[in-house]
């Protein structure tokens, strides 16, 4: 299949949906992304690397950060992590704070915010230095030098008042162990990575591979984590928007609001595209309708 035809054509199709979403700007360090770009790329698990746009530019993974943090936490604490949070699709905002009061300070899935807390507060717990060990993570994956954006970071921690309210709401349950700052500290700068779609593509292409990374034969998480983590992208990935992209994508898949998507063909391929305008849900506007054509014009769903 000619990949490198496909996604010029893609990008034909999808330029009259600029201007259709917004930029998420209640982040300020967001507010000043450039809303034109687009870019992306597809790693195959047999080594072959196809990208068009800007693919190569550094963007905020935002919550794409939660597959790489959910799979370490995974490696250390196995089945017990759904004892503090759940597996199921939220239909609510990513950041409602409504579901906590109904469930008792237990996040829905890992994907929202709140379960992305419970997350990064059982690596705080097993880590020194979590900060570190979660870019040491996703450097070696990435095969190249990634980082947090310290003014996005910054940023964040300096609006994310509904983040904070969260935590200490979690805590009042007795589902945060540490101290909420710090937990919430960590989760501001994981979000901050600054990645591109070749970086992002090329990472989590061990999910297409049963938890191999094709390109050095090493296991990074088990087979039934990969398909663990798959699963909870099908069904959770994409905010309260899951159901209709499982319908019209039908790929596992993880957006954040830096207009990131990465997507897996199990057995396949990991694709990322970027594109800063979100649509109501916080998903990428137009990354949304990248993914459907590539659907569309390639075959390649799970279904």
């Amino acid at each position: 299949m000619n990949y490198s035809s496909i996604l010029e054509q893609i990008q034909k199709d999808i330029q009259p949906y600029f201007g259709k979403g917004k930029v998420a700007d209640y982040i300020p360090a967001l507010a000043n992304v450039n809303p034109k770009k687009f870019g992306m790329s597809i790693h195959t698990i047999k080594g072959n690397v196809f990208e068009i746009g800007d693919s190569k530019e550094l963007f905020s993974i935002q919550s794409i950060s939660k597959v790489f943090t959910l799979a370490l936490a995974m490696t250390l604490e196995k089945d017990s992590i759904w004892k503090r949070v759940g597996r199921e699709p939220s239909g609510s905002k990513f950041n409602s704070l409504v579901q906590l009061e109904h469930e008792n300070g237990i996040p829905r899935n890992p994907f929202i915010n709140a379960g992305a807390h419970v997350i990064t507060d059982i690596l705080t717990s097993h880590f020194e230095n979590p900060k570190a060990e979660i870019l040491n993570f996703v450097n070696k994956l990435a095969k190249s030098k990634v980082s947090f954006d310290e003014i996005l970071a910054q940023s964040e921690r300096e609006t994310g008042n509904r983040n904070l309210a969260m935590g200490y709401f979690m805590k009042s349950f007795g589902n945060i162990h540490n101290q909420v700052r710090v937990v919430l500290d960590v989760y501001f700068n994981q979000c901050s990575i600054a990645m591109s779609c070749l970086n992002l593509s090329k990472s989590l292409l061990f999910l297409a591979n049963d938890g191999v990374a094709p390109s050095t034969g090493e296991r990074i998480i088990s087979k039934r984590n990969s398909d663990r983590i798959n699963a909870l992208m099908l069904t959770c990935g994409m905010y309260d928007y899951v159901g209709e992209f499982a319908y019209s994508v039908g790929l596992p898949s993880k957006s954040g609001v830096g207009g990131g998507i990465i997507a897996i063909v199990p057995g396949e391929m990991a694709i990322c595209v970027w594109s800063p305008e979100l649509s109501d849900s916080g998903n990428s506007y137009i990354g949304t309708k990248a993914l459907e054509l590539f659907v569309n014009y390639t075959g390649k769903t799970i279904f």
